[in-house]
């Protein structure tokens, strides 16, 4: 057989980038074991795998879909989405109520007031007490 090319296969994929990571997915899935589509003609890998992408032996959303789970880490049943999707949704509600009512609780001008004024006569304190070491010094 003549000698497969990118140029063969570029016109399957928008673009160059997405070719290669496609075919360099399909590689390594032909040397893992899976069984080529096309002769092996004692060809590599990445030449089976881009014979493979020109000849149109496997179609673009397949070779799409196997390289997105080859990446993907979680994978989840359509009924586990969902379940997933409506718990996180009541953990959502529940941290919202929980931050109104730490709002409401410290939301009292009258309960922040002494914090503040302690600090202040903490701070003017330490004036007192600094400028008395610096008199006692001299």
């Amino acid at each position: 057989m003549a000698r497969i090319t990118v140029e063969d296969c570029i016109d399957k994929f928008p673009s160059r980038f997405e070719l290669v990571l496609v075919a360099s997915n399909r590689a390594r899935k032909l040397f893992s074991g899976e069984n080529p589509t096309v002769e092996i003609d004692n060809d590599k890998n990445t030449v089976i795998a881009l014979r493979e992408i020109a000849e149109e032996t496997l179609t673009k959303d397949q070779l799409k879909n196997d390289l997105i789970e080859e990446y993907q880490t979680n994978t989840f049943s359509e009924e586990e989405n969902i379940n997933e999707i409506e718990d996180s949704n009541d953990d959502n509600k529940s941290e919202e109520n929980q931050i109104e009512l730490t709002k409401e609780e410290f939301g009292n001008e009258n309960s922040i007031q002494p914090k503040e004024e302690t600090l202040n006569e903490t701070s003017k304190d330490s004036l007192d007490i600094s400028s008395d070491d610096n008199n006692s010094q001299s």
